[in-house]
């Protein structure tokens, strides 16, 4: 397959830094032929209008080939430029439009056309939005609460779904035109007098027509590539493009027939469905699994090198981090960091119980940490029989400081699939999605996790204020009383019950409102034809067309609601270190003065705090979880009773970066935590309050009901780089992750490696560390394009030694 004698290393790096100087703008191809096209075809199905628009997008957009590639494809007409999306909101752009370039993180830069075109494109979508759709499916009571910041939900109504893995598997096996004949055969079946049968037939027929614009897409490429091996006299270079030709002809129509084929059929796949929606999150699966067949076979044939494959798939992630997504403000603070937490998930176990790590797990693995990008965001599966020689390598590039691999627990996560109802072969195949969530790849619906985000800590204020929202000043939820006369610890607890119940159901009916508004206005068709069994059923992955459907929304702030419980019931209650009203007034006035100061200390010093592996708190964190739990497990999705399994939510607290913007929207707290500053992250300890080192936090985190916490268990872990540098070092590493997965039941960890000192130096001297990579929450990106709120959070983290 390959017998050029390029120097791959030396190209991947200078991919990687076109991408790193590309400097990030927005394209408004898309958002130009999308308006068109609805303009002209106002009275047309929905459904209909997306496959055209979709189609003649691919047909019409730009495409480029950089001089370094072998895999090919953009979702815009630049390196790092985001496309618009229209249909999803439009407001937010008219109020930003001139503050792009301003932003403290995450900025772009817009041209005067830019500007000039995004106003025509606003003009005609203005009241036509999503957004504005969503919103009136609202009642005046759940618009109110939404509004207040105790619930968010804007993400899904200004971006779409994604949270999904298509089935590669199958998209491999079947090849495009194989879609097309299962598309057409169901179709071909139908008695259209039956309005249902009449809903499938549009839905079959759009499936067709955006493959086919599909197909065009990838020929498009064909042709391109043809055309610039013409015009190149630099023979290696003509062979490859060339080869490229050829790829793209194959694949538009037929199943791949070797790695290099595969590979680039998973990319135009993942591509493609990005340009469809502006749902993130849309993830690869276990690459190192549906891939492996096609390497094994070329590899021992060979027809392909291991360098080749190596720059295939250093290719293929340069290609990912090209894609770039532009977000409200509002909507960029809860993801810092053009994040598209486009997930590569390797290693875990077969359905035998044997490990699955193979060679491609490790070229995987290997190719990622040269790269040192932020996509792909690479997950392990752990389990208890992984290969020590591939935890080893899985180290080394944690040592590498950009906070991946991350892990993933076999051990406690296929247990819990099979204890909501996943068929057992299923179970085995899941894979992370995003950041750390996790779902079975092509079937699956959307949003394992990522509805609407939950601020506990404003749900906490409200309990102890008699139901009263301490920000916007309305009671939603009348309380029980607050602390001033509760009389017991137990009149606390029992307050924030019936607060967290109440806030806990109000996300769901937020969340139906917005489902309802994504099903009637925002049909993803290729996303669902690639995900069972929506074609079998003819529907929509929002209709009901997945096998399985379960949702999970963020909670944001476990551990300050803990610190919270505990500084209340030992200080307040039990001991009377300090009175009701003494911190009554303190939390007012923000510990402001000698007095509110040394009350602030005291509840940071004498009360436990959770990441010590101390019964006291910990308990308490459990049970005030447990307190949603036990509410949102007894709801269920818009999806039930019309076909997926399932259909019912659990808890999940990876909540990326929104602990920071979640944090300025609420006072001060009992736990000490000053006004307005960020909550802790995911379900990590907050920072600087873990005093006990690495083990300790496991130790506290694993007394979580991680069982039936689905939705994600993120736990992020701070250590100097001098932490694992020597060889044993790494071994207590992987011993430390064994007994948290496989005796503590622990379900996810990740690590950040990097400096106190280099943070603050990148922080002063941008320039300098432009290619400084951070974990920030279930995704790494680059520390000098986050807000400085973002970069202090990161900075004030507790540092671990092993």
């Amino acid at each position: 397959m390959n017998t050029i004698n390029n120097n791959y290393t030396e190209r991947a790096q200078s991919l990687k830094n076109k991408m790193l100087s590309a400097k990030p703008t927005v394209c408004t191809e898309r958002a130009k032929i999308y308006t068109e096209v609805y303009k002209n075809n106002e009275y047309k199905p929905v459904v209909v209008k997306r496959a055209l628009a979709l189609s003649e997008t691919l047909n019409k957009m730009s495409i480029f080939i950089n001089d370094e590639d072998v895999i090919v494809g953009n979702n815009s007409s630049q390196l790092r430029a985001a496309p618009i999306f229209p249909e999803y909101a439009v407001a937010w752009i008219m109020k930003e439009l001139d503050e792009f370039d301003k932003r403290p993180g995450d900025a772009f830069f817009l041209t005067d056309q830019h500007k000039s075109e995004l106003k025509e494109i606003c003009t005609y979508w203005e009241g036509k939005t999503l957004l504005k759709k969503g919103y009136a499916y609202m009642t005046e009571d759940m618009h109110d609460i939404h509004e207040s910041g105790i619930i968010r939900a804007e993400g899904n109504l200004t971006s779409g779904d994604g949270h999904i893995a298509v089935n590669f598997y199958k998209v491999l096996d079947l090849g495009l035109n194989g879609y097309l004949e299962l598309v057409n055969n169901y179709r071909s079946k139908l008695d259209i007098s039956n309005i249902d049968n009449l809903k499938k037939e549009q839905f079959y027929k759009s499936v067709k027509m955006s493959l086919e614009g599909m197909q065009q897409f990838i020929k498009r490429f064909e042709k391109l590539a043809t055309s610039m091996a013409a015009n190149t006299t630099d023979q290696d270079r003509k062979n490859e493009l060339f080869k490229i030709a050829e790829n793209c002809r194959n694949i538009s129509t037929n199943k791949p027939q070797n790695f290099y084929e595969a590979t680039q059929l998973v990319y135009f796949v993942q591509l493609v469905l990005q340009i469809e929606s502006n749902g993130h999150s849309v993830s690869l699966g276990r690459m190192d699994q549906y891939l492996y067949p096609y390497f094994k076979k070329d590899i021992d044939n060979g027809t392909l090198n291991i360098e080749f494959a190596l720059y295939i798939l250093e290719n293929m992630w340069c290609r990912l981090y090209s894609i770039n997504k532009i977000r409200s403000w509002s909507h960029t603070k809860y993801s810092a960091g053009s994040p598209l937490y486009q997930n590569v998930t390797i290693g875990g176990k077969n359905l035998d119980g044997s490990d699955a790590v193979n060679e491609l797990s490790f070229l995987i693995l290997k190719s990622v940490g040269k790269m040192r990008l932020t996509q792909p965001n690479l997950s392990v599966r752990f389990h208890s029989n992984i290969s020590k020689d591939f935890m080893k390598e899985c180290t080394k590039v944690i040592e590498k400081g950009f906070g991946m691999p991350a892990f993933n627990n076999d051990e406690i996560v296929i247990p819990s699939l099979l204890k909501l109802g996943v068929e057992t072969e299923d179970a085995f195949k899941y894979s992370a999605i995003g950041c750390i969530e996790i779902a079975v790849p092509g079937k699956w619906g959307y949003r394992c996790t990522g509805m609407s985000f939950l601020n506990l800590m404003r749900v906490f204020m409200a309990a102890i204020n008699d139901g009263k929202d301490v920000m916007s000043g309305k009671t939603f939820c009348k309380g029980d009383g607050s602390l001033e006369t509760f009389n017991s610890f137990d009149e606390v607890m029992s307050a924030w019950k019936k607060q967290v119940t109440f806030y806990a159901k109000a996300t769901v009916k937020i969340d139906t409102a917005v489902d309802l508004a994504l099903e009637e206005n925002s049909i993803d068709i290729l996303c669902s034809a690639f995900t069972d069994d929506c074609i079998v059923r003819g529907k929509s992955i929002k209709a009901g067309g997945s096998k399985y459907d379960f949702v999970s929304g963020p909670q944001v702030g476990i551990a300050n609601l803990g610190n919270s419980m505990a500084a209340l019931k030992k200080l307040v209650f039990e001991d009377k270190k300090i009175s009701k009203q003494e911190l009554i007034k303190a939390l007012d006035t923000d510990f402001a003065g000698i007095e509110g100061e040394k009350i602030r200390q005291f509840l940071l010093n004498y009360a436990p705090k959770f990441g010590n592996d101390d019964d006291y708190v910990d308990e308490l964190v459990k049970e005030s979880y447990e307190a949603f739990m036990d509410e949102i497990e007894q709801h269920s999705t818009t999806r039930a009773g019309r076909g997926p399994i399932g259909c019912k939510y659990y808890a999940g607290t990876s909540s990326i970066s929104a602990n920071v913007p979640s944090g300025a929207v609420v006072p001060a707290t009992p736990d000490g935590r000053k006004a307005f500053t960020p909550l802790a992250e995911g379900c990590s300890p907050s920072s600087g309050t873990d005093i006990l080192g690495p083990t300790a936090v496991f130790k506290s985190v694993a007394k979580l009901p991680t069982d039936r916490i689905t939705g994600g268990v993120l736990l992020n872990q701070k250590l100097t780089p001098a932490a694992i540098q020597s060889d044993l070092n790494k071994d207590k590493m992987i011993s430390m992750l064994d007994t948290f997965f496989s005796k503590h039941h622990g379900w996810h960890v990740q690590y950040n490696i990097v400096d106190r000192e280099t943070l603050l130096k990148a922080k002063k001297e941008p320039e300098q560390y432009r290619d400084l990579v951070v974990r920030v929450a279930g995704y790494s990106a680059f520390f000098t394009t986050l807000s400085p709120d973002a970069q202090d959070d990161i900075i004030s983290r507790t540092e671990h030694v092993l």
